[in-house]
């Protein structure tokens, strides 16, 4: 519509500063020639906005005008009120910050918006960790927030799980994931990810570092889930399951590409692993609804701990 399209003119030109026709049209996805119109109905409704041509030109805004949040659809207003960030927010030391944001937000909003935002926040609360997951403890992660804000670089001591475990590290910090309850760390010269929880020592140093132009951070982490993922599953399974055993995720996916299902209702399927070990601990969840066929190893690996329960409880 074109009234959301005005208000998000105004709002980017107020508060990315000057922008040019061809930066505002391929933000909102038209054409230069429909920004120009734009413009033109913004400046007849009495917005204070002035273009200069030339190689460093564009649109901005009088010095000192600013517009209140006027704009915004219910479900806009919805959607920013939906943002259950207030515990990652405090562990950031930015609680109070975050708390007197959204006051601000929802006083400049008109009364029937304000009635929405009450509303979706009383009714929605996000809480991403697992029921079963402990809290992991990030004394350095306030630390680690204002070396990423600064361009700092930190010297770690670090715990990996592989040996050596406690390692030392020069981290250019370029920001910061959560990831389910979990905070990382994606730090160069050659980005690598690591556990803020993990850091044992840290040490602030007065180097500053130059953060990778053109690097983005969210397209970073999807591809690092990517990998890891591709990593994981490294082998393969061969499996009968018994009838109605439902799998989920990559096994889930898994039996519906390959499986095949016999005259007594069992599937045999192929299904990824990430190693022996683990493959080990998680089909013995399933008890009797699965056997083993291939790897011979996995498929001795369980025996033997099957046996051993035997013994155990005869």
């Amino acid at each position: 519509m074109k009234s959301a399209r005005l208000v998000s003119i105004l709002l980017l030109v107020q508060t990315r500063g000057r922008l040019t026709a061809a930066q505002l049209a391929e933000e909102l996805e038209v054409s230069v020639r429909t920004i120009y119109r734009d413009v033109e109905a913004l400046s007849a409704a009495g917005v204070p906005l002035y273009g200069e041509s030339g190689h460093a030109g564009g649109y901005q805004l009088l010095d000192g005008y600013r517009t209140r949040l006027t704009g915004l659809t219910t479900e806009e207003a919805e959607a920013l009120f939906l943002v259950g960030v207030p515990g990652p927010a405090a562990e950031l030391g930015l609680g109070s910050v975050l708390a007197a944001a959204q006051l601000k937000v929802r006083a400049a909003l008109p009364h029937e918006l304000r009635e929405h935002a009450d509303r979706i926040s009383g009714r929605f609360h996000l809480d991403a960790p697992g029921w079963y997951a402990e809290d992991d403890e990030a004394p350095y992660l306030p630390a680690v927030a204002d070396a990423v804000w600064n361009s700092r670089v930190l010297h770690v001591r670090y715990r990996r799980w592989r040996e050596p475990t406690d390692v030392e590290r020069r981290l250019e910090p370029y920001g910061l994931v959560l990831k389910a309850g979990r905070w990382y760390v994606v730090a160069g010269p050659r980005p690598r990810t690591y556990r803020v929880d993990q850091i044992l020592e840290l040490a602030v140093s007065g180097e500053e570092f130059c953060r990778p132009e053109g690097f983005d951070l969210a397209a970073y982490w999807t591809a690092y889930q990517r990998g890891f993922h591709d990593r994981l599953q490294r082998g393969e399974a061969v499996v009968r399951l018994a009838p109605g055993v439902r799998l989920t995720g990559a096994a889930g996916r898994a039996v519906e590409a390959t499986g095949c299902t016999d005259e007594n209702g069992w599937t045999r399927a192929t299904l990824p692993i990430e190693s022996i070990a683990r493959a080990h601990d998680e089909f013995l969840h399933l008890g009797t609804d699965i056997e083993v066929l291939e790897p011979a190893e996995l498929r001795e690996c369980i025996a033997r701990t099957v046996t051993a329960l035997a013994r155990m409880y005869t």
